[in-house]
């Protein structure tokens, strides 16, 4: 059973400024998790009880999770750095 991925316009406008090959992986990780949202490298943030971090390489895609509803929110898509955390 397909997820519904709703994009945030703050993450499409931050896809949008990736390179090309990064927002390849991006993509595929977004249609793996319309198929299973909790597969892949996430982890749940502390103090968030529906929001998760999935790593793509470089990148971090954060997300709400709405299993009654079947509905993954991508909320942003951030870069990680050495001085990002």
């Amino acid at each position: 059973m397909a997820w519904t991925l709703r994009i945030a316009e703050r993450a499409a406008k931050a896809l949008r400024k990736i390179p090309t090959k990064d927002q390849q992986r991006i993509a595929a990780a977004l249609l793996a998790m319309r198929q299973n949202p909790f597969s892949g490298d996430i982890a749940r943030l502390k103090d968030q009880p529906t929001t998760w971090r999935r790593r793509v390489g470089a990148y971090r895609i954060f997300f709400d999770v709405y299993p009654e509803r079947l509905l993954i929110e991508i909320l942003e898509i951030r870069r990680r750095t050495s001085t990002t955390y």
